[in-house]
């Protein structure tokens, strides 16, 4: 299984539903509520093109920097969560997206 699952077609990073950042970044410092988070690494492929090789491992993306403080997935800034979902359909900027996996503590 993948661990950053996205249905943001329209992300850079995204290749057939899978993430391929070099790490992304979930924001949402203080949030309660999924609605609430963000992917800070969403790139329009308007703007940016396709960017699907860009891991340092030979595969998707698995680094998930978290700032969701009251998530119960975040463990020092970095989540614990064995797979999570963005999602964020026709989102022209970052604070357009969601972390669906966040769980409040």
């Amino acid at each position: 299984m993948n661990k950053i699952n996205c249905s943001v077609e329209n992300c850079s990073h995204n290749s057939t539903g899978v993430c391929y950042a070099n790490r992304i970044d979930v924001g949402g410092r203080g949030i309660t509520d999924a609605c609430e988070t963000c992917c800070g690494s969403f790139l329009d492929k308007k703007h940016y093109s396709t960017l699907t090789n860009n891991t340092n491992a030979d595969g998707p993306c698995d680094c998930i920097v978290c700032s969701a403080e009251k998530c119960v997935y975040n463990n020092n800034k970095l989540c614990t969560a064995d797979t999570i979902q963005v999602t964020g359909n026709d989102a022209k900027i970052y604070t357009e997206t969601i972390c669906s996996t966040f769980k409040t503590k």
